[in-house]
């Protein structure tokens, strides 16, 4: 029986870059999108080496869909020959507003794409112009609306939360926005400042004003509950969805199960091996090859307790045994006994798992279980 494994493929062009994203992405080089597309198609047929199929699909960005229609084909149909795809797999596509046409929609369609995305963030016009996004919020719901009237229905929002001059009516008028869009999924994210952003400039001149660690916990807390009453269940800290609408490729990133990168700065997981690819575009265009780290036995084990705690349902611990061949009780016993009487975590039906309040301070039960 093959092995499942999970895709994912980055697409680093963006129309402008944001004030809080450092991720590897490039704005104004659309003339090496086609020579991009070579390149990921090159570095696909490399990777076929194995006994696997695809299980799920993520194409993240980025701006997927400032990729030409037909470039998009392209790189599906070269994806399709090299690698074996379930009949069933999940294939996402991140899609941003103001980028999206019916035409990469149909693309999208025609090879497999099941899952859409939307990077929508905030409701109030201000907010996103700080962010630096290029789209209104109606221009948001008209996407949604158009990849309905293309066949999708499976569809994902990304929100942020804790922005500069955010209040917390701000996010639950977002949330009221978001649902009336419909979609079967919603990404909660908590900004993180990051070092090197023009977001991080602006706090750190005085010039944006973050909001205090109670109102960002208020409107984390008003997610939660708002998107309850909904319908919506948490299965990760940031990440709602109506039953049976979870995300199958980062839920399987949590677990811990592997995947191929293909791409400018994506990373891969194989076996002991974690790679990544050149972060800066030139390089990946050039052929520079992936820098790749052995994970050793302690670290892996650590990554399922990281990853898991993540997820609402927690670390399994009988898949932590056939992952690791050692109990989790058997490696984190002693660590454990400070966050179990803090009521930070608990056993629970063969699951180690975070307590509601231990999802409020899961970096400081991480530091306990440090190898």
């Amino acid at each position: 029986m093959k092995k499942e494994i999970g895709l994912y493929i980055h697409i680093p062009f963006c129309v402008r870059k944001c004030a809080y994203c450092d991720f590897a992405s490039f704005a104004g080089r659309e003339k090496d999108m086609s020579v991009y597309v070579d390149r990921v198609m090159e570095e696909a047929r490399r990777r076929t080496d194995g006994d696997f199929s695809i299980a799920t699909c993520y194409i993240g960005g980025g701006t997927p869909s400032l990729l030409p229609p037909e470039e998009m084909n392209r790189l599906l149909k070269g994806v399709h020959e090299a690698f074996s795809f379930l009949p069933d797999a999940e294939c996402s596509c991140e899609c941003n507003p103001g980028t999206l046409t019916k035409e990469f929609l149909t693309v999208l369609k025609q090879n497999g794409i099941n899952r859409l995305s939307f990077g929508v963030q905030a409701y109030q016009e201000r907010l996103l112009k700080l962010l630096g996004r290029i789209h209104t919020w109606d221009q948001a719901a008209e996407s949604v609306r158009l990849a309905r009237a293309c066949g999708f229905d499976n569809i994902n929002l990304d929100l942020m939360l804790g922005l500069p001059e955010q209040t917390l009516d701000d996010v639950k008028e977002t949330l009221a926005a978001a649902l009336a869009l419909a979609p079967a999924h919603l990404s909660c994210y908590g900004l993180i400042v990051e070092e090197g952003t023009k977001m991080h400039a602006m706090v750190e001149s005085g010039v944006w004003k973050l909001p205090d660690e109670d109102t960002e916990r208020a409107m984390y807390e008003a997610c939660r509950e708002i998107l309850f009453q909904h319908g919506f269940l948490q299965y990760e800290i940031s990440n709602f969805a109506l039953p049976d609408r979870e995300c199958r490729h980062n839920v399987d990133c949590w677990k811990r199960k592997e995947y191929i990168g293909l791409g400018s700065a994506a990373c891969g997981f194989l076996g002991n091996v974690r790679y990544q690819n050149p972060p800066v575009l030139d390089d990946y265009l050039a052929g520079k090859p992936a820098e790749e780290t052995i994970i050793s036995p302690e670290d892996a084990r650590f990554e399922s307790v990281m990853l898991g705690l993540r997820m609402t349902e927690g670390v399994s611990e009988q898949d932590f045994y056939r992952m690791h061949s050692v109990t989790l009780r058997e490696v984190y016993e002693e660590q454990l006994k400070k966050p179990l009487a803090q009521g930070l975590v608990e056993w629970k039906d063969g699951f180690l798992r975070l307590t509601r309040r231990g999802m409020d301070v899961q970096n400081s039960v991480l530091i306990e279980l440090l190898p």
